[in-house]
């Protein structure tokens, strides 16, 4: 039975397992809490992303896509296409799978492969790319295993950069530690304003920043991303690490379509 597979697939334990919440189409065929769940507050950036990028007839790029919550989602609000790339095997079946289920198998592609991001192998053309707390895993889940974290800082910059050649809008996330190790972080004080001014300055020339989102506990407690601005800058350290990530939304200054 395809609901109890996918149930199996999306159980399998990992790294990156139970990292993100159903899609809105499967929430009516699985549950959320059977599946043990444990949320990035996707609808909240999925919502952010939405009100300032319309995706509606376009077509996308998801780099390590997970379970498929982005590239399910966009679909939904009118995408034309998904190219959905991620390692795991068990992620992407579970994607491959479940895309067939709710009747989208047309227009996911699914491949089952780490995303190269060298220059000579980026062909395709896409309107807008996904790259979604990836690069941070480099010399871990991808790459030279040997590499050294000065050096794996500027590999990030340069696979971003590289990016501009492809898409005309990156939705980005960067996690403050390499390879997801606190006692490894990227930044000396692990300051958002470090991290901002890592992706300015290292973009310089590539990519145009329109929108730094910035999740914040509103007057509800509830998480919501809004704007940057001069009073959530400041990091906040109760929220825990990835609620400290900047979610970029940038424009390519590079990409001829």
């Amino acid at each position: 039975m395809s609901r109890d597979k996918l149930i199996e697939l999306y159980s399998v334990t990992s790294k990156h397992s139970n990292y993100q919440i159903l899609p809105t189409k499967l929430r009516g065929i699985l549950n959320n809490k059977e599946l043990k769940v444990n949320t990035r507050y996707e609808d909240e950036r999925m919502k952010y992303i939405l009100e300032k990028i319309d995706v509606k007839g376009k077509a996308l790029l998801d780099i390590g896509g997970n379970s498929g919550y982005f590239s399910f989602e966009m679909l939904d609000n009118g995408a034309k296409s998904v190219d959905y790339y991620e390692g795991n095997s068990n992620h992407a079946e579970f994607v491959k799978m479940a895309a067939e289920v709710v009747g989208l198998g047309n227009l996911i592609r699914v491949n089952d492969l780490y995303f190269s991001f060298e220059t000579e192998q980026l062909r395709d053309k896409y309107d807008v790319v996904l790259l979604l707390n990836v690069l941070h895993h480099i010399g871990d889940d991808y790459g030279d295993e040997g590499i050294a974290i000065e050096k794996a800082k500027l590999t990030i910059l340069k696979q971003l950069n590289n990016m501009a050649s492809i898409t005309k809008v990156i939705v980005f996330q960067l996690g403050f530690n390499w390879k997801g190790d606190r006692h490894l972080g990227l930044f000396e004080n692990g300051t958002k304003q470090e991290l901002i001014d890592f992706i300015k300055e290292g973009t310089d020339g590539y990519w145009d920043i329109k929108h730094i989102g910035i999740p914040i506990k509103n007057f509800l407690d509830n998480i919501e991303y809004q704007d940057l601005n001069k009073d959530n800058i400041v990091r906040q350290d109760s929220l825990g690490e990835f609620l400290n990530r900047p979610l970029f939304i940038m424009e390519s200054l590079q990409v001829e379509m």
